[in-house]
């Protein structure tokens, strides 16, 4: 298997952002949230890229399609589901880092994203590739952020949200489906 890797590469010395209080974003993602250690955030996301590009790189071929039950995600769908994901928190981590304050922006339904995404003639590489994509945009965005900037809370549909909330949000994320995969796709 065969894949590309972009490298983009961050300022050495990262902007300081600290972790998220609670009313910075909606209790339900208080989970993920518990799942980021303490840490220099952009250190954390550059380590949750490189974990999550092995996690999946590593999975046997004969996995990619599996899922442990009926009507459940397949590890590719996983993959897909991880990428959605972390374009539309980063989309309003960008909203809220810009201290937008006339956007509302929508809740999402995973579930909907999930039947819309066909991923079954797509390979794992293909997957990996977009993954990095996405999460090298994630990555420039939150790479020029100051705790300052970080903290204004822009309008979610249900819930203000700050940017540093979101980001803690997609590193636990992540966190939340390694987990899931390894005891329910890889036993």
């Amino acid at each position: 298997m065969m894949f590309y890797v972009v490298i983009i590469h961050l300022p050495e010395l990262y902007l300081t952002m600290n972790r998220p209080q609670p009313g910075e974003y909606n209790p339900y993602f208080d989970r993920y949230i518990k799942l980021v250690p303490d840490g220099e955030f952009n250190t954390m996301l550059a380590d949750n890229t490189r974990a999550t590009l092995d996690f999946f790189g590593e999975i046997p071929v004969e996995k990619h399609d599996h899922s442990y039950g009926p009507g459940k995600w397949t590890i590719k769908q996983v993959l897909m589901h991880i990428i959605d994901t972390e374009r539309v928190m980063a989309y309003r981590a960008f909203v809220a880092s810009r201290a937008d304050n006339m956007v509302t922006l929508p809740a999402m339904d995973e579930n909907h994203y999930a039947a819309h995404a066909d991923v079954s003639d797509r390979d794992m590489a293909s997957l990996i590739n977009e993954f990095t994509a996405v999460r090298a945009a994630t990555s420039a965005i939150y790479g020029n952020l100051n705790d300052d900037r970080s903290k204004f809370a822009a309008k979610g549909e249900t819930h203000p949200f700050t940017a540093r909330a979101l980001g803690y949000i997609m590193i636990g994320h992540i966190e939340h489906h390694f987990r899931i995969t390894r005891d329910r796709y890889l036993q």
